[in-house]
C-alpha cells in the first residue's frame, strides 16, 4: 500500500496507510532503522459486541489540516453507528508520535467504546531479541532492544490505559497479541520477550449522539530515562496542547516565503504547501534527504528508497531553496562535505548516517580492472545545486568552509574524469542507474557542475580554478554538440555505451533525461537542437491512454504495466511529466505549462502525497509513495512559472504579455 501520510520532526518518521496503520516508523534518522518495517500497527474499534479493525470497510478520508504536518482524518462505518476524527502528529522537537482521536457516538444511546492500538514493532530491523513489558509508573508499554526504546502510553476522559497485553508474534505459528483484542478483552501479560507485539486500550462512555476525545502516543528515545522524560512532558503539558503546538509550527513553517502565486489555481498552491512540508518529513536533521520512506519497495527487491541520493538531494535543495528554505539545504550539503570521497566524487548513495549504502555498481569491468562504482551526475548535480543555493541566499560565510572540501575537490574531479580524445565524461551508469556509459544527461550535469564551480571559485578570488574550470565546461559543451546530437534523427541521443573495442554504441532511445541539455544550461530552450529533442519525448514517450504522462524512456521495464510500447512506452513518472512542463515554461508557453501543472495536481493522493508513478490505465500509484524527487520537481516547476509570469508582465485585464500586439504576436 502506498503512504497516504507521513508525520515528523527530522528524528522520527512516522508513515501511514490508507488504511491508517503505521507502517513505518524511523528513529533516530530520518531513513535508517524502520522499526515497524512495513508490517502493521493497527487501529480497531469495538463496540455494542462488535470489533472491526481499520479497513477497506470504512469510510475513509485521509488529509493534512491546510499548511500543517498534523493530519485531518475521517473514519466512518455507518453499522456501527461510530465516527472517529483523528489528529496524527510528529511534535516539532519532542519525539513523539501524538494521536488524537474524537469518537463519535452517532446513535441515540450511551454506548462503551473502546479503541486498540497494536503495536508490532521490530527494533532496529530485526525480529528478535526483543522486550515489551507493561511499566506501572508509566502506565504504559515498553519495548526496546539495546539503546532503542518506545514507549507506548495513552489517556481518555476519565482513565489511562484500559487494558494491554504483550505476546510473541510470528513465531511458532503465533500470529501475534493484536488478534487477542478482537474479542473485545486484553489479556493483560505483563512480559514478552523474543518476537513480540502489544496491545493497548482506551474506553469511553458515551451518551447518544455526543463525543468524547481520547490520546494516544508513542515515544522514542535511546533510554529508559529517555522515554520516562517524555512521558512526563506529555501528561504535564498534556497531549491537546502539544498538538497545537506542532500544529502552529508547521503552519508557520509552510508560510516562510511569501510567495505572490499569480493566476495559479488553488489547487496547484496546495499542492505547492503540501510538497514543501512532505518534503521536510524526509530530511533528517544531519542533512540527509532520502528518497523515499515507503518500504513496501521492499517486496520488489529487498531494499528500499531510504537511502540519500546525492542527486535526489541535489532537486530536492533545488526546489527547497528556490522557494527560500536555505537553512535545510545547507544540512544538505554539509552532509556532502562530509561524504564525498578521496577522489572526489560522491558515490551512488548513502545513509543517513554517511555510511555507504548499498549498491548494484561493480567495482571493477569484465576484465577484471578498476572502475569506479559511480554515476557521475550526482557529483556534478551537487555543485550545480551549490551554486544555485549561493546564488540566492548569498551567504559566503556558508560556503566558505565547503570551498576546498566539496567545492574544488568535485570540480577537480570533473576536470580529470574525462576521455582525452572526446573531452567527453568517461563511463559512468546513468541516473536511471541501470546502463554504463556516456549519458546526454550525465554530460549535460558536467558542464552544469563545472560552470557553477567556476562561479564559486570567482567568489572567492581564485581565478586559476575559476579559468580551469570554465574552459573544461566549454570542452565538455563542445563534445557533447560533436558526438551526442545526432543530426540525422535530429535530436540528441541517450547515450554512448561502450562496445569493449575502445568504441562506442549509440543509444539512440528516446529519453526524457535529455531535457538536462537546457535545464543545466547547454543550450536555450529555444534552441532549434532542444526543440526537435523535447518535441520527440512529448511525441514518444507521451502515454497514449486516458491517464497520459510521460514516461521514462522507450520500452521502459521498471514495473511495467503494458507492453504495448507505442501506446504505452513506460508508465507515467511525475518528474518526467513536469520536465516537459519545464520546457514550456522555459519558452514562455505557460498554457502548456500550467496544462501540465493541473495534470500532476489532478493525480496526487488524496492527502497531496506524489508517488514515483502510476499506473497507465487507472492512475493509481506506483513502486514508492511519497517520492521526494517528484515533489521537489513540482515546486520547482511551480517557482519557474512564476519567475516566467513576472518576467513576461500578464497584464491582468487581458491576461496577455504587455509586449504583445494586438494581433497576439511577439515584437
Amino acid at each position: 500500500m502506498p503512504r497516504q501520510l507521513c508525520v515528523g520532526n527530522g528524528n522520527l518518521l512516522v508513515d501511514f496507510d490508507e488504511n491508517l496503520n503505521i507502517r513505518d516508523i524511523y528513529f533516530p534518522f530520518v531513513g535508517m532503522e524502520n522499526h515497524v518495517n512495513g508490517h502493521f500497527c493497527r487501529l480497531g474499534v469495538w463496540v455494542d459486541g462488535t470489533f472491526s479493525w481499520i479497513n477497506e470497510t470504512w469510510e475513509k478520508k485521509l488529509n493534512y489540516k491546510e499548511d500543517s504536518l498534523v493530519t485531518e482524518v475521517s473514519l466512518k462505518k455507518p453499522e456501527l453507528n461510530l465516527e472517529l476524527l483523528i489528529e496524527d502528529c510528529v511534535h516539532n522537537f519532542h519525539n513523539v508520535l501524538l494521536r488524537k482521536i474524537r469518537i463519535r457516538n452517532t446513535s441515540t444511546t450511551e454506548r462503551e467504546i473502546k479503541l486498540y492500538f497494536s503495536h508490532d514493532l521490530h527494533l532496529i530491523e530485526t525480529d528478535g531479541g526483543i522486550t515489551a513489558y507493561y511499566h506501572p509508573e508509566l502506565d504504559a508499554i515498553v519495548h526496546f532492544k539495546k539503546n532503542r526504546y518506545f514507549l507506548i502510553g495513552g489517556v481518555s476522559d476519565t482513565d489511562g490505559l484500559d487494558e494491554f497485553a504483550v505476546g510473541v508474534t510470528e513465531f511458532g505459528g503465533l500470529e501475534g497479541t493484536w488478534k487477542d483484542a478482537e474479542d473485545g478483552r486484553l489479556s493483560n501479560n505483563l512480559v514478552a520477550h523474543g518476537s513480540v507485539d502489544s496491545v493497548v486500550s482506551l474506553k469511553a462512555k458515551i451518551a447518544g449522539r455526543k463525543d468524547a476525545t481520547v490520546y494516544s502516543w508513542i515515544a522514542a528515545g535511546r533510554s529508559l530515562d529517555e522515554i520516562s522524560e517524555l512521558s512526563d512532558t506529555i501528561k504535564t503539558v498534556g497531549p491537546e496542547r502539544l498538538v497545537r503546538e506542532t500544529g502552529k509550527y508547521f503552519e508557520n513553517w509552510a508560510k516562510k516565503s511569501e510567495i505572490n502565486f499569480g493566476n495559479l489555481p488553488a489547487k496547484i498552491v496546495t499542492m505547492f504547501k503540501r510538497s514543501l512540508l512532505i518534503l521536510r518529513t524526509q530530511i533528517d536533521n544531519r542533512g540527509g534527504i532520502i528518497a523515499s520512506s515507503d518500504s513496501d519497495i521492499l517486496r520488489f527487491n529487498k531494499d528500499t528508497y531510504s537511502y540519500v541520493w546525492p542527486r535526489d538531494g541535489a532537486f530536492v535543495s533545488l526546489g527547497l531553496d528556490a522557494a527560500g528554505y536555505f537553512h535545510v539545504t545547507q544540512r544538505f550539503f554539509n552532509f556532502c562535505g562530509r561524504a564525498i570521497s578521496k577522489e572526489g566524487c560522491l558515490y551512488q548513495k548513502y545513509h543517513p548516517d554517511g555510511s555507504w549504502g548499498s549498491t548494484w555498481h561493480p567495482w571493477s569491468n569484465s576484465s577484471r580492472q578498476f572502475q569506479l562504482p559511480i554515476q557521475e551526475d550526482e557529483t556534478a548535480l551537487v555543485l550545480f545545486s551549490l551554486w544555485n543555493h549561493y546564488y540566492q541566499a548569498r551567504d559566503i560565510e556558508f560556503i566558505s568552509p565547503l570551498y576546498k572540501q566539496l567545492i574544488c575537490k568535485a570540480a577537480d574531479f570533473l576536470v580529470k574524469y574525462r576521455d582525452p580524445q572526446t573531452r567527453l565524461p568517461l563511463a559512468s551508469y546513468d541516473l536511471w542507474e541501470e546502463n554504463r556509459g556516456v549519458s546526454t544527461f550525465t554530460c549535460s550535469a558536467v558542464f552544469g557542475g563545472l560552470k557553477a564551480a567556476s562561479k564559486l571559485a570567482g567568489v572567492f578570488g581564485d581565478i586559476q580554478r575559476a579559468e580551469k574550470y570554465d574552459i573544461a565546461a566549454s570542452e565538455v559543451k563542445d563534445a557533447i554538440l560533436k558526438h551526442l546530437y545526432d543530426d540525422e534523427k535530429g535530436r540528441f541521443l541517450k547515450m554512448l555505451k561502450p562496445d569493449g573495442k575502445n568504441s562506442f554504441i549509440r543509444d539512440t532511445t528516446v529519453d526524457s533525461s535529455v531535457y538536462g541539455v537546457f535545464e543545466f544550461g547547454v543550450l536555450p530552450a529555444d534552441d532549434v537542437r532542444v526543440e526537435k529533442t523535447m518535441r520527440a519525448v512529448e511525441s514518444a514517450l507521451w502515454v497514449k491512454t486516458n491517464v497520459g504522462g510521460v514516461a521514462r524512456y522507450q520500452n521502459d521495464y521498471y514495473q511495467q504495466v503494458s507492453r504495448d510500447i507505442e501506446k504505452v512506452p513506460g508508465n507515467p513518472w511525475f518528474i518526467c511529466t513536469l520536465w516537459l512542463a519545464e520546457w514550456y515554461i522555459a519558452r514562455s508557453e505557460l498554457d502548456k505549462g500550467l496544462e501540465l501543472l493541473n495534470w500532476i495536481a489532478d493525480r496526487a493522493s488524496e492527502s497531496g502525497v506524489l508517488a514515483e508513478q502510476i499506473h497507465p490505465f487507472t492512475n493509481e500509484p506506483l513502486s514508492v509513495s511519497p517520492l521526494t524527487w517528484s515533489h521537489s520537481t513540482f515546486v520547482l516547476t511551480v517557482i519557474e512559472y512564476l519567475n516566467k509570469l513576472n518576467e513576461l508582465k500578464i497584464c491582468e485585464k487581458c491576461g496577455l504579455p504587455i509586449y504583445r500586439t494586438k494581433q497576439g504576436r511577439l515584437w
